[in-house]
């Protein structure tokens, strides 16, 4: 008779997947381990803060490719800081997991891990528990006073620019659903739009920013919340809602 596997608790599930021994990045004073995070923006900056929550079901697909879902997870949240115009210091992970399946794991902290590298944004904190699949991430950014790309500063008369193709990530949505069809190479090319989205920089947003006028805010969801794209095939049954 096999010996049973040995459950994995929640301190060894962080120490092995989430915790990342090293020196501290810049503005990270304490990270994974304590009580608390202590976070330090450069002087002068001003610390921009944004929030997003997947639920199973809801925001992916049961079958997500793990490594996928942790890049989305934190791409979310790093295009909203981008939009703000703000550089990121670091974020924090809550995770409900239905069990520790530690091939899931594996693949959703590789995934995680290799956008924050790129992004020289560490994850500092956080917590798990047991439920259904849920994830939530808080980013910390900083930016210049007086530099934030808010939504407010948007006038009448502004241009809109988008870069990329808009309307991928929700045309594989449908085709996902159903409710279309693509050929096999072009929804995998959509459905890497939805599953892995590319964030921006805020620094590239600054420096696009006129010094005449504070542009709006450019994420897609702050374009789309009042610009919807109807691709032809779907025009007369297309619906919206967030």
């Amino acid at each position: 008779m096999q010996a049973s596997r040995r459950r994995l608790g929640e301190f060894e599930l962080i120490r092995r997947y989430f915790d990342r021994p090293g020196p501290a990045a810049a503005g990270v004073v304490l990270g994974v381990g304590d009580d608390c995070a202590l976070l330090q923006p450069a002087a002068g900056q001003r610390l921009a803060i944004s929030t997003d929550m997947l639920v199973e079901g809801r925001h992916f697909f049961p079958d997500v490719d793990p490594a996928a879902l942790g890049h989305k997870a934190l791409a979310v949240n790093l295009s909203d800081l981008a939009a703000m115009g703000a550089q990121p210091i670091g974020f924090t992970l809550a995770l409900a997991l239905p069990r520790a399946d530690e091939a899931w794991l594996g693949a959703f902290s590789r995934g995680l891990f290799e956008l924050a590298d790129a992004a020289a944004c560490p994850l500092v904190g956080g917590d798990t528990t047991k439920g259904p699949l849920n994830l939530c991430i808080t980013v910390f950014g900083q930016v210049p006073p007086g530099q934030e790309l808010r939504r407010s500063g948007a006038q009448v008369g502004d241009e809109v620019w988008v870069s990329g193709t808009v309307g991928d990530a929700r045309l594989a949505l449908e085709c996902l659903q159903g409710d279309c069809e693509l050929a096999p190479e072009l929804l995998a090319r959509v459905r890497q739009r939805l599953e892995r989205p590319t964030p921006g920089s805020g620094s590239a947003w600054r420096c696009a920013a006129s010094p005449a006028r504070q542009p709006t805010s450019a994420t897609a969801w702050a374009a789309t919340s009042a610009i919807y794209w109807r691709p032809p095939a779907l025009a007369p049954n297309w619906s919206s809602t967030r």
